[in-house]
């Protein structure tokens, strides 16, 4: 038995990771084609025409349309005997590639999307407070030690430059000590370490707290100290002025965390419009080993489906066939499909 299916632009890439020869996650399957995850090489799916793509459409053609998987499961599969004697050709007659822009499902933001006017005067700069909790961030390493450890004053101390109380100002100072050399994790620093893992540490509570991590050469990344400074900066002023400062809405400093800072989410506290979301983006793959670009591939051609089974199995199937009346379907991804031609010999 021979069944001839015609096709057009059969879509020869998959989105999403994963397989439909698998359990659905929870969560279902994850998106991975928005240009961020195809800087990975692995988040590039290309697909063909396989056995299970030609046992899934036999039985979307005789009226089953439960996923392959749950299909060969049930004891009432059709075709449980039949798979070793069916076999198949794929003749694609064009193929194309296609830049297509895909929208963004999941609601992520916008990287680069604007976000509005910068506001300067946010309270959090312009208090008399201001001074004292942001050039917490202009101390050197032993003055950072200093201050966590004895509780002095920032004016007490001789900084090389103070900071400008505005936020692009207070980003591109954290953005500096992130690029900051590791130091050493010496006796000075380990001590600062566990003052900070007491008074910030994570609990069960709370998962996002300070988490000390040495590097394996013995060095340390500055960052979580200066982020925890400023945590332990605002609970002193808040306790001296019996005030309360302005927070994001869980309570901390807006885009700041104990271990380090997300430049989006620190502006979006101090800008008109906020964060965005992302439209989408173009399916575009760089190949970098290769030296070319990847888009979507498209297909146009005829599947033959040969099936090595008796005359009475043939002519049941063609009758389930044509009782189930299917005319026209998908062919792996998008697309469309229909049967052509069913020659029982």
């Amino acid at each position: 038995m021979k069944i001839i299916i015609e096709y057009e632009s059969s879509w020869r890439n998959s989105f999403l990771d994963g397989s439909n020869d698998e359990q659905l996650p929870k969560q279902g399957r994850n998106f991975v084609a928005s240009s961020a995850k195809l800087k990975d090489s692995t988040n590039f799916h290309q697909r063909e025409i396989t056995q299970n793509t030609v046992m899934g459409i036999l039985n979307r053609l005789i009226g089953d349309q439960r996923k392959l998987y749950q299909s060969r499961q049930s004891e009432d599969y059709y075709f449980a005997d039949m798979e070793n004697l069916i076999h198949f050709q794929d003749i694609p007659k064009i193929q194309s590639n296609e830049v297509v822009y895909l929208r963004n499902i999941e609601g992520s933001d916008d990287k680069k999307g604007y976000m509005g006017m910068i506001n300067a005067n946010h309270p959090i700069f312009k208090s008399e407070y201001s001074f004292e909790f942001w050039n917490v961030l202009s101390l050197n390493i032993e003055q950072l030690c200093e201050f966590i450890l004895r509780d002095k004053l920032i004016k007490d101390f001789e900084l090389e430059k103070t900071l400008p109380l505005d936020p692009l100002s207070i980003l591109g100072q954290l953005e500096d000590i992130n690029s900051r050399k590791p130091i050493d994790y010496d006796d000075k620093i380990q001590e600062v370490s566990k003052v900070l893992t007491v008074l910030f540490g994570k609990k069960p509570t709370d998962k996002s707290g300070y988490e000390p991590k040495v590097n394996a050469n013995g060095t340390f990344g500055v960052l979580p100290l200066y982020c925890c400074a400023l945590y332990l900066q605002m609970q002193r002023i808040e306790t001296k002025l019996h005030i309360s400062m302005p927070k994001a809405q869980r309570g901390g400093i807006s885009g700041i965390s104990h271990n380090g800072f997300t430049p989006k989410d620190f502006m979006n506290a101090y800008v008109t419009e906020g964060k965005k979301q992302s439209y989408g983006s173009p399916y575009i793959f760089e190949d970098k080993q290769e030296r070319v670009r990847k888009f979507l591939t498209k297909a146009n051609g005829q599947l033959e489906i040969r099936l090595d089974i008796n005359d009475e199995q043939a002519k049941e199937l063609k009758q389930m066939i044509d009782n189930a009346g299917v005319s026209s379907f998908y062919l792996g991804k998008k697309g469309l499909a229909y049967v052509s031609d069913i020659r029982l010999r």
